[in-house]
């Protein structure tokens, strides 16, 4: 990336805030659409004030489903460095919904064509950390064999093992097999690009994370861990015929392709997430008002570039401007 990769992080920075401050106007309003919404319109427009020539891969959907921030949307005033573009602009948008913890804005973005143009479909994931042997664990193999083999590795019982999973239905299984191999289980509700980030700091006891959750996700999830290390594997799950047709449309015809964190993320990606709501990751916004009847928001974003192989938090505290 160019040497402009830092005052352009910055900028990416500034959307992430602007998304989430939007968002956490809507915090425990308990509609999910309208604290989307707020978090999409926010961002869209902070994107295309930006001197750049971007294009969403990873967005909201396709153009016909998606009024703002579709795949394949340009954004930017069209001058500038040459970029493609992932986003969430609310990541867990039923936490932000019920006032709960972890929800986030997302984003990152990377040189024309790093970026794995994923359709908006299910993917079995997998994701430990940094440090271990390549292919320690196996998409194929089961979440017991997984568990059992990374115990293994990191020289510990596997009791001793956390596994992340969100809390669905579909993971029932999932749990079982972790469970009877003896793994400690921590369930999520909602934002899986955190829960894959997790196994990368050893802060959060978590060290593996398993189940299936959405493919775009997979790819910003896969952005945040170049930068900080540790191993991805992927499968796109199809439900329905529509599901194929839209994949084969972003020209992707492997159907059964196992994707590795650098298949997913092939160049240099910075990643950024701003908090909305408190959570593990980040804290959430906080609003102020301050002496004289100003009032200002407190944010802080993450900000991890695989290039440099950076991690920063930022915390950034202005003006409320609506």
């Amino acid at each position: 990336m160019p040497n402009r990769e830092f005052t352009l992080s910055l900028d990416i920075v500034r959307v992430a805030e602007d998304a989430a401050v939007a968002a956490y106007g809507e915090v425990g309003g308990g509609d999910e659409k309208r604290a989307d919404q707020a978090a999409v319109d926010a961002m869209r427009t902070a994107l295309n004030a930006l001197n750049i020539d971007g294009r969403i891969v990873i967005g909201e959907g396709e153009r016909d489903e998606a009024p703002m921030l579709y795949i394949g949307e340009k954004v930017g005033k069209g001058k500038g460095p040459e970029i493609d573009i992932a986003l969430d602009p609310l990541e867990g948008t039923t936490l932000a919904a019920k006032a709960q913890a972890n929800a986030l804005a997302v984003i990152a973005f990377a040189p024309r064509g790093g970026l794995l143009h994923a359709p908006d479909t299910y993917m079995d994931k997998l994701a430990i950390g940094p440090g271990y042997a390549a292919d320690v664990v196996d998409l194929d193999a089961s979440p017991e064999d997984n568990v059992q083999a990374l115990a293994k590795a990191k020289g510990v019982k596997v009791n001793e093992i956390v596994a992340c999973v969100l809390d669905r239905p579909r993971h029932e299984g999932i749990i079982a097999s972790l469970r009877k191999a003896g793994a400690r289980v921590h369930l999520i509700t909602d934002g899986d690009v955190a829960g894959v980030i997790h196994t990368a700091q050893p802060e959060t006891g978590i060290d593996i994370y398993l189940g299936q959750g959405g493919a775009p996700e997979g790819v910003l999830a896969c952005a945040a861990l170049k930068s900080v290390g540790g191993q991805f594997q992927g499968r796109l799950v199809f439900k329905r015929d529509e599901e194929r047709k839209r994949a084969e449309r972003l020209g992707l015809t492997d159907f059964d392709r196992k994707y590795g964190l650098n298949d997913l993320v092939s160049g240099d990606a910075v990643f950024v997430a701003t908090g909305v709501t408190n959570g593990a990751l980040l804290r959430g916004v906080q609003k102020e008002v301050a002496t004289g009847g100003d009032i200002y928001v407190t944010t802080e974003s993450l900000v991890l570039d695989s290039r440099t192989r950076t991690s920063r938090k930022i915390h950034t505290r202005r003006p409320l401007v609506w």
